[in-house]
């Protein structure tokens, strides 16, 4: 457990301020794919409290809380300049500016919208990087492989497409056996064929290993595809909340989600269709 209480005194106990979680009814339709109810029972693998971060005198996050449980995928929505890198990027402790508490429990990997691959190492050698192994290696190639990426291990990254340089990213991240997975708009730049490729992908890699998810988006239909909890950020903080309990694949035509596109898009301030 690595506990950080930035721009304050240290303290290894969380403050018990309601969450988003817990002063407002989500909307929710059962499904078997969520954490079981023992796995949502345990620790957190991060949990935040009282997030605040001001950048040239704005407040960006004014008061956040959030918990992530293990083997949840949590998707994160919000309009552009609303702290939703921020809050990812205070996670990873990438960013030192941030005040209030926050903890988090193993390994953490993050995958960004860029692929930011090393051009002057081969692909196998950029899974590898930094990695703490007895065979790292071995365990890159592993990781390629379950990417489909197997066979691209001694390419350049210059020479790869924009999907085969995800998985990349991807198998980068895996390869550390994370607990919590950071997931900031990794999709964005990708063509609409290949992303749901890649859709199909991350859910098959996530139900395999379920770690904590935490999925930076500001595509609504993308994280309905995806997650198992879609939350807005707004004014600072956890503004709405929807929980989204379908099996996967998910049908984007399905009742529940459609109705759930229309919450999400007026929480994010967008009219509806054909009200213009």
């Amino acid at each position: 457990m690595a506990t950080r209480v930035l721009g304050a005194v240290i303290s290894t106990q969380p403050t018990t301020r309601p969450t988003a979680s817990e002063t407002s009814a989500p909307d929710t339709a059962r499904h078997p794919d969520s954490p079981a109810a023992g796995e949502t029972a345990n620790t957190p693998v991060a949990r935040v409290r009282g997030l605040v971060r001001d950048f040239d005198g704005r407040r960006v996050l004014d008061g956040l809380d959030l918990d992530i449980a293990p083997g949840e995928f949590v998707a994160l929505l919000g309009r552009s300049g609303s702290g939703k890198s921020t809050l990812l990027r205070a996670l990873a402790g990438l960013d030192r500016g941030v005040q209030g508490e926050l903890t988090t429990h193993g390994t953490i990997a993050v995958a960004f919208q860029e692929p930011r691959l090393v051009p002057w190492k081969r692909v196998l050698a950029n899974v590898f990087l930094g990695l703490r192994h007895a065979d790292p290696k071995a365990a890159a190639r592993a990781a390629l492989a379950e990417v489909g990426l197997a066979e691209r291990a001694d390419a350049w990254p210059l020479t790869l497409s924009g999907g085969e340089a995800q998985r990349a990213s991807l198998a980068r991240a895996l390869v550390r056996e994370p607990d919590l997975l950071l997931l900031d708009e990794p999709f964005s730049a990708l063509d609409a064929l290949t992303r749901i490729t890649i859709h199909r992908l991350v859910i098959d890699l996530w139900q395999r290993r379920r770690p904590g998810v935490l999925l930076v988006t500001h595509d609504v239909d993308e994280a309905l595809r995806l997650a198992d909890r879609v939350l807005v950020l707004g004014d600072g903080r956890i503004a709405h909340e929807s929980r989204i309990e379908l099996p996967r694949p998910r049908r984007s035509d399905h009742p529940l989600l459609l109705s759930l596109r229309e919450t999400l898009l007026a929480e994010l301030g967008v009219a509806p269709e054909g009200t213009e």
